[in-house]
C-alpha cells in the first residue's frame, strides 16, 4: 500500500534538506531512506530506475527522486518529490549567489559545510558497499564495474560511451534461460503522447514568451542556452558541468573561471542537485546586466528550463521501466548498466573524497591517461577528523543523518578555531 501524500511530502522534504554532497551522496541518501528504512521501493525497482535515469540527460539524482514519488503516488507524487528535492537547495543558492555578488565571498559557509562534506563521503562509502553487494552478481558484473571505474577515472571516457558498451554487453550475453514473465505497460501510447505534448508546452511556452518580450535580453540567452543544455548533456551532473563550464566562461563570458569554480564549490556544499550551479551562473549573468531584480529573474528562468525537462523525461518514461526490466535482453542490458554505474559512482565518490581531504588536487595527463594527483602538503587533518567522527556516529551509533550533519558541521566550526 502506498504511503499517504502527507508522509511522502515529509520524507522528501527531509531528503531535499539533507541531500548534500553531489549525486553519489544523494543517491546513497535516497537508497537509505526509501529502500533500507521504509521499503517504499524494492532494491530491484531502485536499481532499475537508477540505471534508467543514468541514461537520461540532466541530473540523475533529481530524476530518481521524481520517479520514486511517481511510483508511490503517480504524477502528483512525482511533482512533490522532484520539487522538494530541488527547492530547498535552490533557495540556498539564491541566497548565496546574492551574497556572492554583494560581498564576493562567504568563507563561513565553506567552514560550516566542511563537516557536511565529511558526512557525505561516509554516506557514499556505506552506500557503495551496500549497492555493490546487491548489484554486482557474479564475476562479469564486478569486471564491468571495475572497467567502468578505470575508463572514466583514468581515461575520461564519456559516460554515454560506458553506458552503451555495458548495455550492449549485457544484451548480447543474455541466453534464452534468462527469460522472465513479461509485464504489461501501465500506460497507453496515447497517454504517453499527451504527456509529451503537455510537458513540451509547459517547458517551452515561458521560453517563447521571454523570447518575444525580451528578445536580445540576457533572459533570452539564458533560456535558450540552458534549454539546450537540458537536452544534450547525457551522463549526469558532472557531464552537465563539464559542458557548461567551458561555454559560460569562454563563449558567453558570463563568469570568470574563478567565479565558475566558486559556484561549483557552493553547489557542492548545499542541499539539492549539483546541477543547481546552473542557477548560480544564471543569477550572476543576469545580475551583471540589470542588478538584483534581473538576477532573481535569471536564476528563476535557469531553474525552469533546467528542471521542467527532467519531469517530462520521467513522466513519459517511468511507466515503461518495469516493462523494460522484464524483457530478457533489455533486462540484461539494464543489469550490466547498473554494474557499470557502481563503477561510475565509485569514480564520483573518490573524486569527491579527494577534494574534501586535500586543498589542492591537480589533474595530470600522461598520454591518454588522466590522473588526479592530490598535493600531500594540503591534506586537511580537520576533514579526516570529521570523517572519522561521522563514521562513528552514522555507522556505529546509527544516529539519524540530520543529527550527524548538525554535529559534524558544529565540529567543523570548532576545529576551524584550533
Amino acid at each position: 500500500m502506498s504511503p499517504p501524500l502527507a508522509q511522502i511530502f515529509a520524507v522528501f522534504l527531509k531528503i531535499g534538506l539533507l541531500s548534500f554532497g553531489g549525486p553519489a551522496a544523494q543517491i546513497a541518501l535516497m537508497h537509505r531512506m526509501l529502500v533500507d528504512e521504509r521499503a517504499w521501493l524494492t532494491e530491484k525497482q531502485f536499481l532499475n530506475a537508477l540505471s534508467f535515469c543514468m541514461l537520461l540527460p540532466g541530473p540523475e539524482a533529481m530524476q530518481l527522486a521524481t520517479y520514486a514519488g511517481w511510483r508511490l503516488q503517480g504524477v502528483l507524487g512525482g511533482l512533490i518529490a522532484g520539487l522538494l528535492f530541488v527547492l530547498p537547495g535552490a533557495a540556498v543558492i539564491f541566497a548565496l549567489a546574492l551574497l556572492y555578488v554583494t560581498f564576493g565571498d562567504v568563507p563561513l559557509v565553506g567552514t560550516l559545510f566542511l563537516g557536511v562534506q565529511a558526512v557525505a563521503v561516509v554516506i557514499v562509502i556505506d552506500a557503495l558497499i551496500k549497492v555493490s553487494k546487491r548489484a554486482l552478481q557474479g564475476f562479469a558484473h564486478w569486471l564491468l564495474a571495475g572497467l567502468a571505474f578505470v575508463a572514466i577515472f583514468f581515461f575520461a571516457v564519456p559516460f554515454p560511451v560506458i553506458v552503451l558498451a555495458a548495455g550492449l554487453y549485457g544484451a548480447l550475453m543474455v541466453s534464452n534461460t534468462d527469460a522472465i514473465p513479461a509485464l504489461p505497460v501501465s500506460v497507453t501510447a496515447g497517454r504517453s503522447l499527451s504527456t509529451i505534448v503537455i510537458g513540451l508546452a509547459v517547458w517551452g511556452l515561458p521560453v517563447l514568451a521571454v523570447d518575444l518580450l525580451f528578445n536580445g535580453n540576457i533572459l533570452t540567452d539564458i533560456a535558450l542556452f540552458f534549454s539546450k543544455l537540458a537536452v544534450v548533456t547525457f551522463g549526469g551532473a558532472y557531464a552537465v558541468l563539464a559542458y557548461m563550464a567551458q561555454d559560460v566562461v569562454v563563449q558567453y563570458g558570463w563568469l570568470t573561471p574563478t567565479e565558475m569554480m566558486d559556484g561549483l564549490g557552493l553547489a557542492e556544499t548545499t542541499p539539492g542537485p549539483l546541477i543547481l550551479v546552473t542557477q548560480f551562473v544564471g543569477t550572476l549573468a543576469a545580475f551583471r546586466e540589470g542588478g538584483y531584480g534581473l538576477a532573481i529573474a535569471g536564476g528563476a528562468m535557469t531553474l525552469w528550463v533546467t528542471f521542467v525537462p527532467c519531469f517530462l523525461w520521467i513522466f513519459v518514461g517511468a511507466p515503461y521501466i518495469d516493462w523494460i526490466s522484464a524483457q530478457p535482453r533489455l533486462n540484461g542490458a539494464l543489469r550490466a548498466i547498473t554494474a557499470a554505474v557502481v563503477g561510475v559512482i565509485l569514480n564520483l565518490s573518490l573524486w569527491f573524497a579527494l577534494h574534501v581531504l586535500f586543498g589542492t588536487v591537480t589533474k595530470t595527463e600522461a598520454g591518454v591517461m588522466r590522473i588526479w594527483v592530490p598535493d600531500v602538503a594540503t591534506l586537511n587533518w580537520q576533514a579526516i577528523a570529521l570523517m572519522a567522527l561521522s563514521a562513528v556516529l552514522l555507522l556505529q551509533a546509527r544516529l539519524a543523518i540530520g543529527w550527524v550533519l548538525g554535529i559534524s558541521a558544529a565540529a567543523a566550526l570548532v576545529l576551524a578555531q584550533i
